[in-house]
């Protein structure tokens, strides 16, 4: 009998087919347009986008109202520039991703087309549009592909990638829609915040987001905040002589949960290492490891023991030309210039016997949840968003609908069939291979980490099946083994197969093959290698669709559903057969770590036999039972991950706006004669407490404090006993002196040159106390955690400590700056001769004094009456300090003739064309 959910949803379609009838009738008027748009010429279709732009942004259209017009453009543009026809499918996910939401379309429907429908759309606002993808290659890749397709619009196309000129950033961030890795995003983001002038700065907001992969880096990646860092004192002696004692360890010197990936040193470990350390000079006698002085080293031995115990090499990292290379759990994938933090990297360089990196301090950090946070609309593409759909509502307000498939799934998903032993599991993974590598059907194998990838490769190298292996090692050629995984009696080994923007094609990839060819015969006709190319793929297409389509056959599972999904949703790309397959053992790690036991007895009650495997959809329940557990518990990882960071996500907007502020005014004096007043209003507090009489004020501390802070030497005693003078007037007294001091140093500097100077003053003050800040935080966060043994929760403890931190940097960065600002004078000219001198010298080469004259240069003339020049003040770090003589930075005439490429005569160090030079 049918229950009632199951009646409704026969009767009323289940939500997600009502959200995507819902849009049905936006196709059909889009459909509707079609003819009217494939009539118009290239420039009328261009012209068609400055219409939409203008009336949106000058009309204030909103882009729901011109979404059937926009969509209809792009679909011709595509049309005409790539050959490609939009499906109706591809329409309603675009529709979704313009609403907010993430489509769910399986592989080979053609999401990066479809993205070009929301982006042109968005980008007709005019701020910007970010396509995100997850490896630098895929954006490259889709900004060139698709910038086809936005340059017949008339919009501009930028990518974003590493160690790109800063110049040529901007520019890509300007363009209409702009292609980027997440990373380098957040990055950007973080280092735009670290700049000294809006001018300087890359990002121009950020308005909508397009994300491929969204589960893979809203989700996978999300637990690894994003951290700038710089480099503190040298360690490696430390890490060395603690990894020596490691290999020593028994298993009863320390426990492993692999559940939580935690190792912990047992009390008899913690004896046997305090042991060690006296032994070999590093714990001094006398003291203990439970000591308060042995923090440290107590940090050193527990970063050691977890990355022996709990980091295997070609599984989570690789050790390429002398350096320790973390590897992406999800997607397999080397991740260069990702170090994990709090020395443990160092103690795996250690492990390793590598050249050990100085360990870093964080100079920002953001995680992905909170810098995505920031877009005023997001939006995402997978194959796979389903089964994470409670966390993109409850994170990111993202809502997910799954697109239907422009043409029905034939695939065939068999039961998993469980082995006793992982050597009885790949003993019938050979032979499957062999069974269908015989028959000419494409083979597509996962596995979930290097080492295994390679293990399997060994043995079907000595059954004698040719075969591909793509994991890390192979980056560079993934994009060509994907394209060749499905030509018939192909066999692929993948160590995940998330995100790698190839689609695999019975037959072979018609595009990549064109390439090839054409790269290995430059003057070969491409009309006729291509008529030639694609006639030899369908013919052998047909052979492999004889033979079944492609045979995805997985090693293991995953912890998470979604990673096995997308390797099952490589096989049955656009109607095509396929067939999927999990081959698992009780000593994997999932069946090993959440509870095989039970099935182990059951199995060895049913009596077994060497080679025999369970087949049952009762072990396919269990199994994904056991991986939602795992979903739900990295869920609250990084759901607990966000809590902590939220509090630190409120300070770090609070920082970046205000920097922001000051960069973008021209006169910041009122913000810093605020803060002047601050601290004399709290000098005065301290040393004449408000209600008390003279004989109850300490006069000499008040002198001392004023003049360690303010630079001024005033008469408060004098003041103090003078008839009718209280707290208030003596406060008003000490304002109006400090004042017309400053006012005298703005007539010296020069107004225009002090409102400069204060502007970087701030900036920088502000810098350095936000880093000092992030470090308190990262202590404050490693020990709150043990509040809870004190029933106090740790969370609340953090927000308020941190909350009071916060006020403490504020109250400590007003005193820094008023000191700093305090401290300033124009140089004299003995001082900058001195200086300019010392310069000289150092971009003088070393000469042989006895063989070479020594000429004196004589000082450059300077005008009779000319004011003292406000070229550079004698404080440390600040500007201006190393000018040539006579370097005024408001009248270009006294800065000599420097080249573009010359040092900038304002001795910043800096280029002339990135000083003053782009001022001039």
């Amino acid at each position: 009998m049918l229950g009632l959910g199951t009646i409704a949803k026969k009767v009323f379609g289940t939500p997600n087919d009502r959200k995507v009838k819902s849009v049905r009738p936006l196709v059909a008027r889009i459909n509707a347009l079609e003819p009217e748009f494939q009539k118009l010429s290239d420039d009328e279709i261009v012209a068609r986008t400055r219409a939409l732009q203008e009336r949106v942004q000058v009309g204030g259209e909103s882009l729901d109202k011109i979404l059937p017009e926009a969509f209809a453009n792009c679909r011709e543009a595509a049309r005409r520039a790539l050959g490609l026809h939009a499906f109706d499918v591809q329409l309603i996910a675009g529709i979704f991703l313009h609403q907010g939401n993430i489509a769910e379309m399986k592989t080979g429907e053609g999401k990066t087309l479809m993205a070009t429908f929301p982006a042109y759309l968005n980008a007709l606002a005019g701020k910007g549009v970010h396509v995100v993808t997850v490896n630098d290659y895929l954006a490259k890749r889709d900004a060139a592909w698709m910038s086809k397709v936005y340059g017949a619009l008339g919009l501009t196309t930028g990518v974003v990638y590493p160690f790109q000129p800063d110049d040529e950033k901007r520019d890509a961030y300007r363009a209409d829609i702009t292609y980027a890795t997440n990373n380098e995003l957040g990055f950007d983001y973080l280092r735009d915040n670290m700049k000294g002038s809006v001018e300087e700065m890359t990002q121009r907001g950020h308005f909508f987001a397009i994300v491929d992969e969204v589960d893979s880096i809203l989700i996978d990646e999300a637990r690894t905040p994003l951290i700038i860092s710089g480099p503190s004192e040298d360690r490696s002696e430390l890490y060395k002589v603690v990894d020596r004692f490691i290999p020593e360890l028994t298993d009863a010197h320390y426990k492993l949960d692999e559940k939580t990936r935690n190792a912990t040193f047992t009390e008899e470990g913690n004896e046997f290492m305090e042991r060690r350390l006296h032994e070999e000079g590093v714990l001094p006698e006398g003291q203990s490891l439970y000591d308060p002085e042995s923090t440290t080293l107590v940090h050193h031995i527990n970063q050691a023991l977890r990355a022996h115990k709990l980091f295997h090499k070609d599984q989570n990292y690789v050790v390429q030309n002398g350096e320790v290379m973390l590897i992406d759990e999800f997607t397999g994938r080397m991740m260069k210039g990702r170090r994990l933090s709090e020395g443990l990297h160092q103690a795996i360089e250690a492990k390793e016997n590598v050249e050990i990196q100085p360990e870093n301090v964080t100079l920002a950090s953001v995680t992905f949840q909170n810098y995505f946070r920031l877009y005023e609309k997001l939006s995402g593409m997978t194959g796979t968003g389903m089964t994470e759909a409670e966390e993109f509502a409850e994170i990111y307000k993202l809502g997910v609908v799954e697109v239907p498939t422009n043409r029905p799934i034939s695939r065939r998903d068999d039961h998993d069939r469980v082995y006793r032993t992982e050597r009885e599991k790949f003993a019938a993974v050979v032979e499957a291979i062999k069974r269908a590598h015989a028959k000419g059907q494409p083979t597509l194998v996962g596995t979930t980490s290097i080492e295994k990838s390679e293990a399997l490769s060994h043995l079907l190298t000595r059954e004698g099946i040719p075969h591909n292996v793509l994991n890390a090692r192979q980056h560079e050629q993934e994009a060509k083994i994907v394209a060749d995984a499905g030509r018939l009696g192909a066999v692929t080994i993948a160590t995940n197969m998330a995100g790698r923007g190839t689609d695999i094609q019975l037959g072979g990839n018609v595009e990549m093959l064109v390439q090839e060819e054409l790269a290995k015969t430059p003057d070969a006709n491409p009309d006729e290698v291509r008529a030639r190319i694609e006639a030899a793929t369908e013919a052998e297409k047909q052979k492999v669709l004889e033979a079944g389509g492609l045979f995805v056959l997985g090693t293991e599972r995953h912890e998470s559903r979604r990673i096995d999904n997308q390797l099952r949703g490589r096989s049955g790309r656009q109607g095509d057969p396929g067939r999927s397959l999990f081959f698992l053992s009780l000593e994997d790690d999932l069946m090993r770590i959440f509870g095989s036991d039970r099935l182990d007895s059951v199995l060895s009650k049913l009596g077994m036999k060497e080679g025999e495997a369970i087949i049952h959809p009762w072990v396919n329940k269990s199994l994904e039972r056991a991986q939602s557990k795992v979903e739900g518990r990295n869920f609250d990882i990084r759901k607990q991950l966000l809590k902590f960071d939220d509090v630190m996500n409120e300070q770090r907007k609070a920082i970046f706006s205000q920097r922001r502020e000051i960069m973008e005014a021209g006169d910041i004096s009122e913000i810093t004669a605020d803060m002047r007043a601050q601290v004399i209003a709290d000098i005065a507090d301290d040393f004449m407490p408000p209600k008390t009489y003279v004989d109850h004020w300490d006069l000499e501390g008040l002198h001392a404090a004023l003049l360690e802070n303010l630079n001024m030497d005033l008469p408060v005693q004098d003041w103090a006993h003078e008839e009718g003078v209280d707290h208030a007037e003596m406060i008003s007294r000490i304002e109006e002196a400090t004042e017309a001091y400053m006012a005298e140093k703005t007539e010296a500097f020069g107004a225009e040159n002090m409102h400069s100077i204060e502007k970087q003053v701030l900036l920088q003050t502000i810098d350095a106390k936000w880093r000092e800040h992030l470090v308190k935080l990262e202590h404050l966060r490693s020990v709150v955690g043990f509040r809870g043994y004190a029933q106090r929760d740790p969370l609340s403890e953090y927000k308020t400590e941190g909350f009071q931190l916060f006020e403490s940097m504020l109250d400590s960065l007003r005193v820094e700056v008023t000191k700093r600002l305090a401290v300033l004078r124009p140089l004299t000219e003995e001082e900058r001769q001195a200086i300019f001198a010392q310069q000289m010298a150092q971009f003088m080469p070393e000469v042989d004094e006895a063989a070479t004259p020594v000429i004196e240069p004589e000082p450059a003339a300077q005008p009779e009456a000319a004011p003292a020049p406000a070229a550079g003040f004698a404080a440390e770090n600040l500007r201006f300090p190393h000018a040539i003589p006579g370097f005024d930075e408001a009248d270009p005439t006294t800065w000599g003739n420097p080249g573009r490429n010359d040092l900038c005569p304002c001795g910043s160090g800096e280029k002339f064309k990135h000083c003053h030079g782009k001022l001039a």
